[in-house]
């Protein structure tokens, strides 16, 4: 008989108490010398540590003289008990004696699994434990009908071949598991299919749809021309570069010739119009040639400068000025500028050696009329003030600029000032000279200032046009 805690009696007392383990006395033994009683585990217990003394008065103790108390043990067996699962909501009431009895029985009492699955739970959640959870449980399978113990049946599950599955790919198609891979490889619209083409995955309903654009399918030459199993993706550069059945243009198209015949056939027409098209290519390189010297032209007058002002810049100054006083009278040319916006078209020219009275000791500088594109628009002859510079190159921060400065008013009985014709003006007579100063700058004056620097000079024109005639 089991100890039980005073707190399920109905009526605990004192008397019933074990004073060494402080429950309801099993198997009570009483002392003859002091009328102690104590359960009998509890008292061999405490003798068991060489204490010979009773444990409420400390008198001696002689093992003669301890009883078993079968009066009393009927007492406490007779007295009334609740459940020790009352606090988990038993109900149950009776003589301690029958307690054992009630636990076979108890739906709070913890139980072993009788399926041996190492589990231990209460007797009323037995039932659903045996059903659902318990892994050495007896399951069979409602598609296929094997009996499986429940942990098997765990794994079974999801791979049942009987069991009845929807297509992976969403067709909409249901079928048994053991059926799937042929489904989803020979019969699933929607199943995953490469063009035999280009080699790309398509669903199955739509690659019929794909030949009709696949880069790779082959088609015929619309030629006729025999070559087999052209990629359609090919199909535009054999007809333009393999062809043989392919129409050309003759070679000479862009020079006039608008023959047209099978690739195979144009060498023969090119070896029979050899000297026409000889004739074509020629007045194409004249045509071609025309509209390079007028876009040449054009280029040059949105280029130069139209505000009256022009600044030249001689490069390479020493070499230039040796080659000047190798060649007598050697001319150098600024590009053309205009006065104004359509106005009069003038160029500046050098002798950096000098021209005339100035020959070997002065650079010499002039202004010319050239033929322009307004000319017809314009008064003649030329009647505005020029001024020729040369520019002082000095460092403004450390010294002011002293640029030399010549100016002067046209004649109007001067031929250069005159309306120009298309003439071309190459000859040296003084005619064509322009107008200027043989003397602008000698070469020792040049020499005085940063008049050339960095192997450089720069000579300035400017126009003096009234505002009136600009606007």
């Amino acid at each position: 008989m089991p100890g039980f805690d005073y707190k399920f009696l109905e009526k605990p007392k004192r008397r019933f108490q074990c004073p060494l383990c402080s429950k309801t006395m099993r198997e009570p033994v009483q002392v003859s010398t002091c009328g102690h009683r104590f359960c009998d585990t509890c008292l061999q217990e405490f003798l068991s540590e060489g204490v010979f003394k009773c444990p409420e008065d400390q008198l001696p103790l002689d093992y003669a003289k301890i009883y078993p108390d079968p009066e009393l043990e009927q007492q406490i067996l007779a007295l009334s008990i609740r459940c020790i699962h009352s606090e988990e909501g038993c109900r149950w009431t009776g003589q301690m004696k029958q307690l054992q009895g009630h636990f076979s029985t108890c739906a709070f009492n913890v139980i072993p699994c009788p399926n041996r699955c190492s589990a231990k739970l209460t007797r009323r959640d037995l039932p659903d434990h045996l059903q659902y959870d318990c892994v050495k449980r007896k399951v069979k399978c409602e598609f296929c009908g094997n009996e499986f113990t429940g942990e098997a049946y765990e794994n079974h599950q999801g791979i049942c071949p009987q069991e009845s599955v929807y297509c992976e790919n969403k067709c909409g198609a249901r079928m048994m598991r053991r059926l799937l891979a042929q489904h989803s490889v020979a019969e699933c619209p929607k199943r995953t299919q490469p063009c035999k083409y280009c080699g790309k995955e398509f669903v199955f309903d739509t690659i019929q749809n794909h030949q009709y654009h696949c880069p790779r399918f082959p088609v015929q030459c619309p030629n006729q021309c025999g070559t087999p199993n052209i990629a359609r993706e090919d199909l535009a550069a054999h007809v333009k570069d393999s062809c043989c059945s392919a129409l050309v243009l003759c070679p000479f198209k862009d020079a006039g010739c608008k023959h047209r015949c099978p690739k195979l056939a144009i060498s023969r027409h090119l070896d029979d119009t050899t000297k026409s098209h000889l004739t074509m290519m020629c007045n194409l390189v004249t045509r071609q040639r025309q509209e390079i010297l007028e876009l040449r032209r054009e280029l040059e007058e949105l280029s130069v400068s139209q505000d009256g002002v022009l600044i030249w810049k001689l490069a390479d100054y020493s070499r230039r000025l040796q080659e000047s006083k190798l060649r007598s009278n050697h001319e150098l040319f600024s590009p053309p500028f205009y006065s104004h916006r359509y106005g009069y078209r003038l160029q500046v020219s050098a002798f950096l050696n000098g021209n005339g009275s100035g020959e070997g000791t002065h650079l010499s500088i002039y202004i010319r009329v050239l033929p322009g594109e307004y000319d017809s628009l314009l008064e003649w002859p030329f009647s505005y003030k020029v001024t020729f510079s040369i520019l002082d190159q000095s460092d403004p921060s450390l010294s002011k600029p002293q640029h030399i400065t010549e100016t002067f008013n046209p004649d109007p009985n001067w031929k250069n000032f005159q309306k120009p014709s298309s003439t071309a003006r190459n000859s040296l007579d003084e005619s064509t000279l322009g107008f200027g100063y043989p003397k602008f700058i000698s070469h020792e004056e040049i020499k005085k200032r940063n008049y050339v620097r960095e192997n450089a000079i720069f000579l300035k024109a400017s126009i003096d046009i009234p505002q009136k005639i600009i606007a």
